[in-house]
């Protein structure tokens, strides 16, 4: 049968039909390129309008939002600094509701065109109640507006809109990962078609020309260049991971330092204003009480008010950049997080901590390492305990969370873990090692191992 085969293709090498086939053959392979490039052109065209679907799902849900925080910032402050935001927000979401509208019909979405429909509703709704209480307000029939706003009607109402933006949200994603698997079908079709096409013509080519010698040098010459390639791409994936390396640590440290600058003026702006009200109220509360004593229960309402106003600045700007961390040192700050943690959603935090040299960003590396974790948990875990271990390892420091919740697959990917790669990113800036340990029903563990630094010598502590 291989002396058969041998003698078929030597007669076709020698026929005058050899160069016909091979000419018939890369028209082949230019067409079945085209038509796969056409199919994953027309792809990636509806990808880009599902792309824009969620983009402005997105906006639509920040400018309602932003339209809620404009309307309560001018009913505290009767600023009118506050309107503009509010009358921005509320163009922006119109706008935004006809665009989804037109990109809906570009891409034939019946269904979700009626939920979109049931969400316009609820945004006319919630602007609607917004206008109500702001004109209330305006009338001066403050209370009857401020009655409305805690009914609960517009919270309720939020809560709608918002997981009906969350679900079309879930719908675009999940075509939009349909829409992926048809293009990567398509591009490996068009892949094996091209490349069975292109291994034939190569065939017909050697079959017309019977250059042995020659084919075998083509072969050394293209595994040669394969492996040249290989190692030219293996440069470049390792360069480029170091450039995202680099870009983490770079976008880590300015928001760092935005969060920073934010609490500092959120600490000595509006810090400054609410104290400065406070005391402005208990200059007033000695004469209101000989002169007007009726409205002593209105000022007690206001004093607390501004009291825990006081307090959710301080909660936001410890969110920004946690002071304990500034000022205590690594292991108060992790011990006040896991302590507020376990108080605030009833959940035992044990913690082993132990002292370690790390640098200032591997401090803070470290603690939003544990925060991020914590709000995991708290999201997803439904778990009973945590640990939390800080570990001196001599020269590196291991920090470790661990849960005994729900945990998850981690081979299956996932569509809400952009937390755990940024925090891989971020350890790994600072040129440590990050770990990740789950199953489903057997809790998850993080970890990371941080580069220590040396020990101070005598030399340093004289």
């Amino acid at each position: 049968m291989f002396s058969t085969l041998t003698r078929w293709t030597h007669r076709l090498g020698r026929s005058a039909l050899a160069l016909p086939l091979a000419v018939l053959l890369a028209g082949l392979i230019i067409v079945v390129s085209e038509m796969a490039f056409n199919g994953a052109d027309d792809q990636l065209a509806r990808l880009v309008l599902m792309g824009r679907v969620r983009l402005q799902i997105t906006l639509l849900l920040q400018r309602i939002t932003d339209a809620e925080s404009g309307q309560r910032g001018y009913l505290l402050t009767s600023g009118n600094d506050y309107l503009a935001p509010y009358r921005d927000a509320n163009l922006d979401a119109q706008r935004a509701i006809g665009d989804l509208q037109g990109l809906y019909r570009q891409l034939g979405d019946s269904a979700s065109q009626s939920a979109l429909h049931t969400l316009a509703q609820d945004v006319q709704t919630k602007l609607s109640e917004l206008n109500a209480v702001l004109m209330m307000h305006d009338a001066g029939r403050t209370t009857a507006a401020v009655d409305l706003m805690r009914s609960g009607i517009g919270r309720e109402r939020m809560e709608s809109i918002r997981n009906q933006a969350n679900a079309l949200l879930d719908a675009e994603n999940q075509r939009i990962v349909n829409g992926l698997a048809e293009v990567f079908s398509t591009l490996r079709q068009g892949r094996a078609g091209v490349a069975v096409l292109t291994l034939l013509g190569l065939l017909m080519l050697v079959l017309f020309l019977r250059q042995g010698r020659q084919m075998d040098r083509q072969r050394a010459l293209q595994q040669a260049r394969v492996l040249a390639e290989r190692d030219r791409l293996e440069a470049e994936v390792r360069a480029r991971t170091h450039e995202l390396i680099e870009l983490a640590r770079h976008l880590e440290t300015t928001r760092e330092d935005e969060r920073a600058r934010l609490a500092r003026d959120l600490h000595d702006e509006l810090g400054a204003l609410l104290t400065a009200a406070k005391l402005d109220l208990a200059r007033m509360r000695p004469k209101l009480q000989q002169d007007l004593p009726e409205l002593l229960p209105r000022i007690g309402h206001l004093v607390e008010t501004l009291n825990s106003g006081i307090a959710l600045k301080r909660r936001i700007i410890e969110d920004l950049r946690p002071s304990s961390l500034d000022n205590l040192g690594l292991l108060p700050a992790l011990e006040v997080l896991c302590a507020d943690f376990a108080d605030r959603l009833g959940v035992p935090v044990i913690t082993q901590l132990e002292p370690v040299r790390l640098t200032a960003s591997a401090d803070l590396t470290v603690f939003r390492l544990v925060q991020e974790s914590l709000n995991n948990i708290a999201k997803y875990a439904n778990a009973t305990e945590v640990q939390v271990c800080l570990q001196d390892r001599g020269a590196t420091a291991s920090i470790t969370v661990r849960d005994n919740g729900l945990g998850f697959d981690t081979a299956l990917p996932g569509l809400a873990r952009h937390g755990l790669v940024g925090m891989r990113y971020r350890v790994e800036a600072e040129q440590g090692q990050f770990s990740l340990q789950s199953a489903p029903g057997q809790g998850t563990a993080l970890g990371a191992r941080l580069p220590q630094q040396a020990p101070p010598g005598p030399d340093s502590a004289r």
